[in-house]
């Protein structure tokens, strides 16, 4: 950013100041909107677009030299009349970053002016081009894509402060990506009864990007494909720099005939949920009452002004008048002991939450109850409540699939 851009944003920032000075209040006897003098015209030299964050992307593609990479080493056209598989890749791409959700949207990027003056092109492929260099692609030609972008990702990273080296931290999970089309080749119909893809989506928490994602049919297992890509990402990482990695995955990715070898690299942590099977709800019912700690959770926010009284409960109001039938969590308890998986020859820590409910009905309580969740983890120096806190924090890993 140059002086003069500066010093235009230091001066707008200056006067949305002063109009938002509350000693300063003007005319109070009429409304604050009143008619302004609006005027629409074309611009001759100066042009507009609504996504001015494509111009950074375009920069940093520059930058990193990741077109002359993808033309390096993606062949898919004999010819190029006029476009490269540069151009198509990065055509989706761009698509995406302007809110196109098909590639019958690349119609309203192709006949936008300004947006192809952004992108430096005298024109872009149409829905019918980019639809056939889709088809072009197998399963190798997307792992050579794949591969030019870990490259590239590397680029990136090495520009980061040595602090952002120390720990990778891998979040992995299924989500479904509903359909409505007929034709689609691979897509079925998941639990949900939904027809869909369940793509596997591979992250890193540390920054909020994607690693890879491994497109699925709809019916298959949240698991599938996943200790291979987890094995690409972990060289990914460590030839990038990163001291240690931590894998991160609810109990569907728990797969313990790979733990041992994960385990075995001693820069390798993991944390996963496991499924309460009826051996280890005895286990857990077996522990001791001194084995069991509360678990005490920070605020989700700090009040940086007056604590406000929370107004009534609405909701839980009416669920109590009309005798709904109610679960309420009364305390959180936390324990750990040894466990080794049937698949594993090493005995790994688990971290048992046990959440203490109470059922009611109106003004009645019916009865306690309480259910267990479990986390293994080959993690020996994180307390158990820190380890239950650094699972749960994976479920930012919504947002990201949102």
């Amino acid at each position: 950013m140059n002086a003069k851009i500066r010093r235009q944003l230091r001066a707008g920032k200056q006067r949305i100041e002063r109009r938002l000075d509350k000693s300063k209040l003007g005319d109070c006897d009429k409304p604050v909107m009143s008619d302004s003098n609006i005027q629409f015209e074309i611009a001759e030299r100066t042009h507009g677009m609504s996504y001015g964050g494509l111009g950074a992307m375009v920069l940093l593609v520059r930058r990193l030299g990741l077109a002359e990479a993808i033309d390096r080493r993606l062949h898919l056209l004999k010819i190029h009349l006029p476009y490269h598989e540069s151009d198509h890749v990065l055509n989706l791409a761009y698509n995406a970053l302007c809110d196109g959700r098909c590639l019958e949207d690349l119609e309203l990027r192709r006949n936008d002016e300004v947006h192809l003056d952004a992108l430096g092109a005298r024109r872009i492929p149409d829905p019918t081009t980019a639809g056939d260099f889709c088809r072009r692609f197998q399963e190798h030609d997307i792992r050579v894509l794949q591969d030019v972008f870990d490259e590239t990702r590397k680029k990136v990273w090495s520009e980061q402060s040595p602090e952002f080296f120390d720990e990778a931290r891998i979040d992995m999970d299924g989500t479904f990506v509903v359909t409505g089309g007929e034709c689609k080749q691979g897509m079925d119909i998941n639990y949900k009864k939904q027809w869909s893809y369940h793509p596997f989506v591979l992250s890193m928490a540390n920054t909020g990007e994607v690693l890879s994602i491994v497109n699925r049919s709809g019916n298959r297992p949240s698991h599938e494909g996943a200790a291979d890509e987890v094995d690409r990402q972990l060289k990914v990482c460590f030839e990038a720099g990163f001291k240690t990695v931590l894998l991160r995955g609810d109990t569907d990715f728990s797969q313990t005939k790979h733990l041992d070898r994960w385990s075995g690299d001693p820069r390798v942590r993991f944390i996963f949920g496991m499924d309460c099977t009826a051996s280890l709800h005895i286990l857990a019912d077996d522990l001791p009452l001194a084995a069991w700690k509360p678990l005490k959770r920070a605020r989700r926010h700090q009040v940086k002004t007056k604590r406000r009284k929370r107004p009534a409960n609405v909701k839980a109001a009416i669920v109590r008048e009309r005798e709904f039938e109610n679960i309420r969590l009364e305390r959180e308890e936390v324990a750990e002991f040894d466990y080794r998986p049937t698949a594993c020859k090493r005995t790994y820590r688990m971290v048992v939450v046990r959440k203490n409910l109470a059922r009611e009905k109106g003004e009645q309580r019916l009865f306690d109850d309480y259910c267990y969740f479990f986390y293994i983890t080959n993690d020996r120096q994180l307390s158990a409540t820190a380890i239950v806190l650094e699972a749960n924090d994976r479920c930012d890993q919504e947002n990201l699939h949102a």
